[in-house]
């Protein structure tokens, strides 16, 4: 394959840009002429790369020869029936036919050297595309490092390894690979450097224990979405948030990562058509938690422009102040100290427990090892990354301002209901609300008989689902509209396939992850939505666009979404649902027995 470097054309986004970046796109097979002195009645194939229209100085270099830009020109499509018939008399090159189409590679040149991707009829794909160096060896639990250059192309036709994860969640395989700190870029094909896209970074879900960024397949968001999408992987578990004494920043580094891609895509998405000065940073779960932590973190600063948290709180403030704790009570950050002090708890464990030479040991131990010792998985503070407790900082209002999009799914419950036994008799329902609520179990029991759902399981689960999660979204969701624009929403389609396995006893319904599907299509096994799910896919879609696009989900053709106001006794909610009128104002407070769980906190 040949490559076309720009050299010395653009300094906006560094010395070398993608030649994507100044004009048309010429695809493999292709002529790719040169006129101009010793160039006259020169061709040669390319591999997608694209003409250019030479600017006033610069050089570029073809087949290893300078040619200066004083004196060359790219031939424009308009000349390739002229160059091929040429091409025919002199049997130089052979004309691409359909079947070739189909499997043209895009190249694109990053700061690191070029790569090799996959073109779609509508948008490109590169994958596998690594953003710091392998955190293997001596790089174990290390903050990432810059990623060595490479000559030549780089294949990114394929993802790269998941980062180190031991359990089968939800029909993902087991992984023990650190080589890990991959990207994936997923760009319309009407993206360039002259009409660059907004950016979106996705941040997988998996409780900082499981997943990855190839989970998602962005291609529709992209396409309709007319947006480069960006998934990443992270350090997960015992390598992406372990404390030890002697580890700069233990607890982090999970997070740490996140932010050397961000970094990545600051330096290197102008190379595929993105806007580096338009990111907005979204997650879902555990994804999304971590952009609450990207938030306040100060070394995140000016790396993204707005925010999109699915399905997870920056704040427990709903339960601070009340009488009320959550039924799923695990803090969202923890001190620096106490992920050190399981640290070193874990090294012992595994034989490792001499202080003076525990990290040695550490690092040379097997990751199936460590695997088998994973800490809970809580972002720590008191590091580079997180200063101080968010909860503080959140609490004081010192967080980036900027618009942001957040939400939940109806039923989020169901998911955390398989905490409880599915089979859950109903002496232990009543035993786990007395020791949950004490003395205001009977009341609980009472608004929450078992009798009136399925299972005492599901009983439980609506508890959460009310309690944990939609009571607590009207503090967090008034928290962020008193600084900044907050668009809120909850997902209510209750036929929704479910992206996780769940038992007799126990129906998902609009369960925690269940909107994924309809914005990306999951790459695991899942049932396909119907054709009115695809509808209301696509009306997500068009939200998620405009909001990632200008900072506000309303567009033309699109139901009418108001921002929270912080002031409000029940904030707006825009409901996402199937059918008639069930994409509009929703009556959350009614859906999820509000003025009950009020009650009880005063």
């Amino acid at each position: 394959m040949t490559a076309l470097e720009v050299r010395n054309l653009h300094k906006r986004y560094g010395q070398h840009v993608a030649v994507d970046d100044v004009s048309f796109t010429v695809e493999e097979g292709e002529i790719f002429g040169i006129i101009g002195p010793n160039g006259a009645g020169k061709t040669t194939t390319v591999g997608s790369i694209a003409g250019l229209r030479m600017p006033d100085s610069g050089s570029i270099s073809v087949l290893g020869l300078d040619w200066n830009a004083h004196n060359v020109e790219v031939m424009r499509p308009l000349f390739k029936a002229l160059i091929a018939a040429l091409v025919l008399i002199t049997a130089l090159v052979a004309v691409p036919n359909a079947a070739a189409a189909e499997t043209r590679h895009p190249i694109a040149r990053t700061d690191a050297g070029w790569v090799k991707g996959t073109a779609a009829q509508d948008y490109r794909l590169f994958q596998g595309l690594p953003f710091a160096a392998p955190p293997v060896g001596e790089l174990r639990w290390r903050s990432p490092q810059p990623v060595t250059p490479w000559h030549g192309v780089r294949d990114a036709t394929a993802a790269g390894d998941r980062c180190a994860q031991s359990t089968d969640f939800a029909g993902l395989p087991r992984s023990e690979s650190e080589d890990c700190l991959y990207l994936n870029v997923t760009a319309p094909r009407s993206a360039s450097g002259r009409h660059l896209k907004p950016v979106m970074v996705w941040l997988h879900g998996g409780g900082l224990t499981t997943g990855g960024g190839d989970v998602y397949n962005p291609s529709r968001l992209a396409v309709r979405g007319d947006m480069v999408v960006v998934t990443v992987n992270y350090r997960l578990g015992v390598f992406g948030f372990f404390g030890h004494p002697g580890l700069e920043d233990a607890g982090a580094l999970g997070l740490e990562d996140q932010q050397a891609a961000m970094r990545w895509v600051q330096r290197n998405v102008a190379a595929f058509g993105g806007d580096p000065r338009k990111v907005t940073l979204a997650g879902e779960s555990a994804g999304s938690h971590s952009v609450c932590s990207q938030l306040v973190s100060p070394p995140a600063a000016s790396l993204f422009q707005q925010a999109i948290t699915q399905s997870a709180f920056c704040s427990h403030g709903a339960f601070a102040a009340s009488a009320l704790r959550p039924v799923i009570d695990i803090p969202l950050w923890v001190p620096q100290a106490w992920h050190i002090a399981h640290g070193q708890t874990i090294a012992a464990r595994v034989g490792c427990a001499d202080p003076a030479t525990a990290l040695e040991c550490l690092r040379r131990k097997p990751v199936a090892d460590l695997l088998a010792q994973q800490p809970l998985p809580i972002p720590a503070f008191g590091t580079a990354v997180l200063p101080e407790d968010p909860a503080i900082v959140l609490a004081q209002g010192r967080f980036q301002r900027m618009p942001m999009l957040t939400g939940i799914t109806r039923d989020e419950g169901t998911y955390f209901g398989l905490l409880f036994s599915p089979g859950l008799t109903e002496q232990q329902y009543r035993d786990t609300v007395a020791q949950i609520f004490g003395d205001q179990a009977p009341q609980v029991l009472a608004e929450y008989p078992s009798s009136a759902h399925s299972s005492p399981a599901q009983a439980a689960a609506a508890i959460i689902s009310d309690l944990d999660w939609a009571w607590a979204a009207r503090s967090n969701d008034r928290l962020f509209a008193a600084h900044m624009p907050t668009f809120a929403y909850e997902f209510t389609d209750r036929s929704a396939p479910a992206l996780f396995p769940f038992p007799p006893g126990l129906d998902p319904l609009a369960s925690h992850g269940s909107e994924l599907q309809f914005l990306f299509d999951i790459t695991y096994d899942v049932p396909p939505l119907t054709e009115k799910q695809r509808r209301l896919g696509d009306t997500m879609i068009g939200y998620w666009s405009r909001f990632v696009t200008t900072g506000n989900p309303n567009g033309r053709d699109l139901p009418s979404w108001q921002p929270v106001r912080a002031t409000a006794t029940d904030p707006y909610v825009q409901e996402l649902g199937i059918g008639r009128g069930h994409v509009g104002p929703y009556d959350r407070a009614t859906a999820h027995n509000f003025s009950f769980w009020d009650s009880l906190a005063n």
